[in-house]
């Protein structure tokens, strides 16, 4: 019995040994933080919940699903793009990524305009366009030089430029956003349909169409049905043609039907054939995207693609009621917003952020400009 007592005895003083130690280390922790506090207060420091002072710009991060946006950087039509990004960015509280498809000699004015402006917080890829890739896939004539330039065709390899996305937005660079982009975004297209476009007989866009040679609201206006291959194909040539300069694309939809390759394969066949229509009514991007996408495409809400500004007397048919309703604004067409005589400019310019190499300059009537 002694000698359990001793054991007892024994771990009791080691019981007691190890509180007093704990209790010594607890004091020199409330003195070692007790001096930390008081480095921090001598030192100027501020507790967390004390960050009221930090930038607007910071406390407004925008998270949540990255949105890929696509556009074309052109060095002649800079001045555009940096209107549409900032009318997109302006309206939305989206995560908006911009990827901007281009050549080398347009990257270091790009750079430069984004950074040295209100734009500088934007987020934007630059993704370089080899125009090599279309050897064999086009045929330039005289009339048509103006639209076959290589960024022309890059809307057709989309997913190439956001290769991890699920869904993106094309738009041309001619275009101003009214709207939030979500809700563009969020257009639902059906199933396996790997993009949703503008039909040209819409409300929205026939109310200021152009009726010009080749009708430029139908096939008929675009491919030529007089050839065999375009008869086989079994297609209606008063089907109501889209318009390619915006549209939402499901990029897995298209990686999955080889929505590119169907659409290489295309143009390859027009230059050996000549399968386009000889009173070509718009872009020679048009009519491939037609075959591929005949009856296998969604539709976007009208007031999303108000189009067809850019003609002459097709933008004053709208009214101004109707303008600032709408949601997106293109200038499609000969008369671009930077120039002399297009209509709506005003809404343009509102967007507009002067560039700071000087090198871009919107073009006026003498009568704006004293």
């Amino acid at each position: 019995m002694s000698f359990r007592r001793v054991n007892i005895v024994i771990l009791l003083l080691i019981a007691v040994a190890f509180l007093i130690i704990v209790h010594r280390n607890l004091l020199s922790l409330n003195d070692f933080l007790k001096r930390q506090i008081s480095d921090v207060d001598q030192n100027g420091l501020q507790p967390i919940d004390f960050i009221v002072n930090i930038p607007e710009k910071f406390r407004a991060v925008r998270t949540g699903e990255e949105m890929p946006v696509v556009l074309t950087a052109v060095e002649e039509r800079l001045g555009g793009l940096i209107a549409a990004v900032n009318s997109i960015h302006s309206n939305t509280q989206a995560n908006v990524v911009f990827y901007f498809v281009t050549t080398n000699d347009t990257v270091m004015h790009l750079k430069q305009w984004i950074t040295q402006t209100e734009l500088k917080d934007v987020k934007y890829r630059i993704v370089p366009f080899d125009p090599h890739i279309l050897a064999g896939k086009i045929k330039i004539n005289s009339e048509q030089s103006e639209d076959i330039k290589p960024l022309t065709f890059a809307r057709f390899f989309l997913p190439a430029f956001v290769p991890d996305g699920e869904k993106a937005i094309y738009m041309d660079d001619d275009v101003i956003v009214q709207g939030d982009i979500q809700e563009l975004y969020n257009t639902k297209l059906k199933a396996g349909h790997a993009a949703a476009f503008s039909d040209d007989c819409d409300s929205a866009s026939s109310k200021g169409m152009v009726r010009g040679a080749g009708n430029q609201f139908n096939y008929i206006g675009f491919l030529d049905f007089k050839k065999d291959t375009i008869k086989k194909l079994g297609m209606k040539a008063n089907t109501c043609s889209f318009n390619p300069g915006l549209f939402v694309a499901n990029l897995t939809e298209w990686r999955l039907q080889n929505i590119t390759e169907q659409l290489e394969k295309w143009m390859e066949r027009n230059v050996a054939e000549d399968l386009y229509s000889r009173t070509l009514a718009g872009s020679v991007t048009v009519p491939p995207l037609l075959i591929v996408f005949y009856k296998k495409h969604s539709t976007i809400d009208p007031l999303w693609h108000v189009r067809h500004l850019g003609s002459s007397s097709a933008g004053n048919r709208y009214s101004s009621q109707f303008i600032k309703a709408a949601k997106l604004l293109h200038w499609n067409g000969h008369f671009k917003p930077w120039g002399r005589a297009s209509p709506y400019s005003d809404t343009w310019d509102s967007w507009y952020i002067p560039d700071p190499t000087g090198k871009f300059h919107p073009i006026r009537r003498s009568t704006e400009e004293k």
